[in-house]
């Protein structure tokens, strides 16, 4: 008898001798299937807006640069000693108005000595005319003194010219720069006197990529803004180069900005974007909503304390958000955090829902 339990002893330690093996296997099975059950289960917490419609404008973001409308360098035509400065630098000057002056005393010395000669020359005529209608003298006399008068007259308009080459005059409104010459110097036409701009209105050159060129032309509006603040100016495209830059492969464009009160300075750098198209009742979505997947474009919706996978097809784009052509419709509610983590039917907690 005892030796029979023994045996039955035996036979069951041998037949459990194996257990320890297999519920290792089992039980780090068991771990596997645990833990992927643990994240079919997880719930992620994520923030997210009720679709509405809106205004979308798609638009083009480039750097530009404020150029004055109007900038000369200004010198005088002739050469002399500057006898006179006219102007204020930094101010403000007329079209028109005399800036510097060159010693013309000699030329003035010769118009007074013509001027003298032409009451002289206008009576000889006069006389001349007088006799040719009574046939005392002949008409070859009459035209001699006739072309000498207009030679003398010419001889003037010469000299006038050359005294008004001797004067500085502002060819346009602007803003005098600061004064390069002074008194009493020797200036020749090479001589830098001032720089003349105007600032009222303002230019604003950029470049945008050839793919866009078909898509600016003059009319088009755009805002820019400059460093340090953030307000918006408006400027609407006047012109653009004739073709497309083969180095760059960029269009050169131009926009005037009114400028009023003359507040900005030509020089500075301009960051502008530019409307392209405007859709008044866009179903549209923040770019980082949207999980490029093999080619197509899906984002998740909230149902039910779940989220679920849709794909969409997008319209035009602007930095922060894209128009939603299908997919979608108004009132979805949509997530917006933690999209690469999401994934179809996993448990939801809304932190936030924008309205």
């Amino acid at each position: 008898m005892l030796v029979a339990v023994m045996v039955c002893g035996l036979v069951g330690w041998g037949g459990y001798s194996h257990l320890p093996k297999r519920s290792d296997e089992l039980v780090a099975a068991e771990k596997i299937q645990a833990k992927g059950k643990g994240k079919s289960n997880k719930v992620l917490n994520v923030n997210a807006v009720v679709l509405k419609k809106k205004k979308l404008t798609d638009e083009i973001l480039v750097t530009g640069l404020l150029l004055p409308d109007e900038e000369v360098n200004l010198s005088f035509e002739t050469s002399g000693q500057v006898i006179g400065i006219h102007f204020k630098e930094g101010t403000q000057v007329s079209k028109g108005q005399l800036l510097a002056k060159v010693n013309d005393r000699q030329l003035q010395a010769q118009l007074k000595r013509l001027t003298a000669q032409l009451k002289l020359a206008q009576d000889r005529v006069y006389r001349q005319n007088a006799l040719l209608e009574r046939d005392a003298v002949s008409k070859e006399a009459y035209e001699r003194v006739k072309t000498e008068l207009e030679t003398l007259k010419a001889d003037i308009d010469i000299i006038k010219a050359q005294i008004d080459l001797t004067e500085l005059r502002a060819p346009f409104d602007g803003v005098i720069g600061l004064r390069q010459i002074s008194v009493g110097a020797y200036a020749t036409p090479s001589t830098p006197v001032s720089k003349l701009t105007k600032i009222v209105p303002l230019k604003v050159e950029f470049s945008v990529p050839e793919r866009y060129a078909a898509q600016v032309n003059p009319g088009t509006n755009l805002f820019f803004t400059l460093d340090g603040s953030l307000k918006d100016h408006t400027a609407k495209v006047y012109a653009k180069e004739s073709a497309i830059d083969i180095g760059t492969h960029t269009l050169t464009v131009r926009a005037q900005y009114a400028n009023p009160g003359g507040r900005l300075l030509p020089g500075r750098y301009a960051s502008i974007r530019l409307m392209k198209e405007t859709v008044d009742d866009a179903l549209a979505v923040p770019a980082e909503a949207i999980v490029p997947e093999m080619g197509k474009d899906k984002v998740f919706l909230y149902k039910s304390g779940r989220a679920f996978p849709v794909e969409i097809t997008t319209g035009i784009r602007t930095e922060k958000q894209v128009q939603v052509l299908k997919g979608l419709q108004a009132g979805d509610t949509l997530i917006v955090s933690g999209t690469l983590q999401l994934r179809t039917d996993l448990p939801v907690v809304l932190d936030h829902i924008d309205n």
